[in-house]
């Protein structure tokens, strides 16, 4: 695989003023590190209003300043937790349901096949979610979206998608194409994208190439394959 023929995340989204929140999964080029990342978005001062934080391997989002806090329910919630040998990556409170089935030896699809997309008409936000398998006998990921089927919110969407972790390729799924009223909903299969092998590279090209205006958070993780380590990198707009 020719890694240059794939697009940055730069390329996916430079110059858009709102592609949502999103997840990046995949493999670095060396083919030495499991990657993912997810950043957040907002338009609202609510959305705004929210800040990264690391508690142990997951990490969760709080309000930055408490006292502006509006309606919690689809902006506070954990987008990172881990469970055994799973990495479960997603942008709402279904990270809690996938987390609870792998516990009780089910799988991602049934937890997901539980949940629906956001109730906030007229975007209808889909949910958006990963899973990274460190496994011994290798590394793969899944990905998943829930979407509203017609601008009505009538009924649901379900869209998996299984990957084999290839060196210098990884998989970019985000809630929403580009800005609008009503937001126009991620269309498609996940884009494809390059994984650089230095953390910094890729904190650099998904932070710096972000809407100034309308980025909030990221957070990159690079797993050590062979040390079953990792090394992360945060960046919140409200420090």
């Amino acid at each position: 695989m020719d890694i240059y023929q794939i697009p940055s995340v730069a390329d996916r989204i430079r110059g858009n003023s709102y592609v949502g929140r999103g997840i990046i999964a995949g493999r670095s080029k060396d083919g030495g590190h499991a990657v993912f990342a997810y950043f957040i978005m907002g338009r609202s001062e609510n959305s705004r209003n929210r800040i990264f934080l690391e508690e142990g391997s997951d990490v969760v989002i709080h309000p930055f300043d408490a006292a502006k806090a509006g309606d919690p329910s689809l902006i506070i919630y954990s987008p990172v937790r881990t469970f055994g040998e799973n990495v479960i990556v997603t942008n709402g409170n279904q990270t809690d349901t996938v987390y609870d089935f792998l516990a009780a030896g089910k799988s991602f699809e049934e937890a997901l096949n539980t949940r629906c997309f956001e109730p906030d008409a007229p975007n209808f936000t889909p949910r958006i979610s990963a899973v990274l398998q460190l496994k011994d006998s290798g590394f793969s990921y899944k990905m998943n979206i829930l979407k509203s089927a017609d601008p009505e919110g009538s009924a649901c969407v379900r869209m998996n998608f299984a990957y084999p972790a290839l060196p210098g390729l990884g998989h970019f799924l985000h809630t929403y194409l580009c800005d609008g009223n009503p937001i126009p909903t991620f269309c498609g299969e996940p884009e494809r994208v390059a994984i650089p092998d230095s953390i910094d590279e890729l904190t650099d090209e998904i932070w710096n190439n972000l809407d100034e205006q309308n980025k909030i958070s990221l957070y990159v993780r690079y797993y050590d394959l062979s040390k079953g380590t990792y090394e992360s990198r945060m960046i919140n707009k409200n420090r």
